[in-house]
């Protein structure tokens, strides 16, 4: 059982108490994530997430006991109906590996609308999940120090899971009360509390003798929580990081004392600025306490989606409203923002430390050479996996590259069919969700929102026409793409794998494959349908969404969808 192909890890244990049920299904800085099962049974599933030592130590420059502080900690603030629980973990030479809970539902971020955000009952329904798991860990003096949207995760019955305790410190004693403030600079640019960079330059510039100054990390996890909380609203952050010399939204912030002209900021609720002003006071011992948080009349509003015990009240009724929420609108223009703050690469090989950083502090973690965290992943599971007792299967063997005007229009209806009964295709067409048959079947909300991404579109033209038409996207876009090969181009293969490699608007790493297969229909002779799965490896996935959504508007000639009349 070794490593991934062309890295460097050393082979995987051989003894594990587990069997590995999957290849790559999330990574991090020097981690990677795996589902595992007994031995002799098939349940339960878990998630497991190897560790490697000796890229932790080297490009993370960690010490060992640092990754048994992430053991111990996330042990430590378990269980909690919205933590990740932590089951059990082993260790030999090269590796530390964590059992943990699987979070069925996958990502939350990816389910939410770049820039539209979600309702205002579905925000505060998740909002209040990550209070109360984020007070619960401060509760045992822990705090995450890590808090955005890669890092929340959904069971199957939709309910918020805080995950990845990489980053987390205990900052007080729970036996004694004792605090200690904190000197390192971390977590992502965009949810960093400015006070955490002030602490970062201060000791930077600090001269010899002079002690080190420290910031409050409970303090800084209610501004990250407050950055969530404006995203959840708004589709997007606020802004880029909170340096007033850099971000002029950050700026205008200030300056406004938190009454910007950001027309984003017209997407919170009347009811809910004074929650997100609260949190997001600059001045850290001015700002909301989570105690304080939790006696606002908005936290405390009565809330249809919520249950008396804090969990998803209807899974159904909640994945159903969620997914009628996202929409690609085909009539968009694509972001010229997009286009224009895009940091592209020059190599698909390239270390992701060469990625020019905007900013002068560490963005999570060291980021991991490139080839490790593309090879060796699990691809999504195809749309035609679960289609309803009509199976698209994959093609054996590649059919004809050129399609006649009656075959195309019967490869459009057959898309236009299925479309109209995946409730993950809604956001191209428009049946409304609550109106199709899965939906009444449905009992979990994992029946209809799957934990796979739902960054994916099908097309009824066939290779020879449909790459040039996402690379041309990809270039539009300013993200540099490796050309197929001939035969891919020619439609003489089934898959074709495009590495990409850019920055979202801001200016955070996104790193990911674009994954083009053939699949056909039964009974139709000479019938191919492309699917366009879009795997995210690295990055925020408001951002890799909006990415997706700004491909799918380029190539809407490739993508059969609904008329409106």
């Amino acid at each position: 059982m070794g490593g991934p192909p062309g890295s460097q890890a050393a082979p995987l244990p051989t003894n594990l108490p587990f069997r590995l049920v999957s290849k790559t299904i999330g990574s991090g800085a020097y981690a990677s994530i795996r589902k595992a099962a007994p031995l002799h049974q098939p349940a339960p599933v878990i998630a497991v997430k190897f560790i490697n030592k000796a890229h932790a130590f080297s490009a993370g420059r960690l010490r060992p006991k640092q990754l048994h502080l992430e053991v111990s900690l996330h042990r430590a603030v378990c269980p909690h109906q919205n933590v990740i629980r932590f089951l059990s973990h082993g260790e030999d030479a090269a590796w530390v590996w964590m059992c943990l809970e699987l979070a069925d539902g996958g990502d939350l971020f990816d389910k939410i609308e770049a820039d539209a955000g979600v309702g205002e009952d579905v925000a505060h329904l998740y909002f209040t999940q990550l209070v109360s798991a984020v007070a619960w860990c401060h509760a045992k003096g822990v705090a995450h120090r890590d808090i955005k949207p890669e890092n929340m995760l959904l069971s199957g019955d939709g309910d918020l899971k805080l995950a990845d305790f990489g980053l987390a410190t205990q900052f007080a004693s729970p036996r004694t009360g004792e605090r200690k403030k904190c000197g390192l600079v971390c977590g992502s640019p965009p949810y960093i509390a400015p006070e955490i960079l002030e602490v970062g330059n201060s000791n930077m510039k600090r001269k010899q003798g002079e002690e080190k100054t420290g910031y409050d990390p409970q303090v800084s996890d209610v501004w990250s929580c407050g950055i969530v909380l404006f995203v959840l609203f708004a589709g997007n952050t606020p802004w880029d990081a909170p340096v007033v010399a850099e971000s002029y939204e950050f700026h205008d912030y200030v300056q406004s004392g938190g009454r910007p002209q950001d027309e984003l900021w017209n997407k919170v609720p009347t009811a809910a600025l004074s929650v997100v002003r609260g949190m997001l006071r600059v001045a850290a011992p001015e700002r909301f306490t989570l105690h304080d948080v939790r006696k606002h009349p908005w936290y405390t509003r009565r809330n249809p989606e919520l249950s008396d015990k804090g969990l998803v009240a209807d899974p159904v009724k909640l994945a159903t409203q969620m997914l009628e929420a996202l929409r690609v609108d085909f009539t968009a223009d694509v972001s010229a923002s997009q286009r224009r703050t895009a940091t592209t690469l020059q190599s698909d090989t390239m270390n992701t430390d060469n990625v020019p950083n905007p900013h002068p502090f560490a963005s999570t973690q060291p980021e991991v050479p490139a080839p490790d965290t593309l090879s060796d992943w699990e691809a999504p599971p195809r749309l035609g996996a679960t289609t309803h007792n009509r199976a698209i299967i994959s093609a054996s063997q590649p059919t004809t590259t050129t399609l006649s005007t009656a075959h195309a229009d019967a490869v459009r209806a057959e898309i236009l069919d299925y479309l109209s009964e995946d409730p993950t295709m809604s956001q191209f067409s428009q049946v409304p969700v609550s109106q199709m048959t899965a939906t009444q079947h449905a009992r979990r909300f994992a029946d209809l929102l799957p934990s796979h991404s739902l960054a994916r579109f099908l097309s009824h033209l066939p290779f020879p026409q449909l790459l040039p038409l996402l690379l041309s996207a990809l270039h539009r876009l300013n993200i540099p793409v490796a050309p197929p090969s001939p035969a891919a181009l020619q439609g003489r293969e089934d898959v074709v794998n495009l590495r990409i490699k850019t920055t979202d608007a801001r200016q955070q790493l996104l790193q990911g494959t674009i994954v083009v297969e053939r699949i056909a229909v039964p009974g139709q002779a000479q019938m191919e349908i492309l699917e366009v799965r879009f795997l995210k490896a690295k990055g925020d996935p408001v951002g890799w969404r909006r990415l997706f959504k700004g491909i799918a508007v380029l190539c809407k000639d490739a993508i059969p969808r609904q008329r409106e009349d």
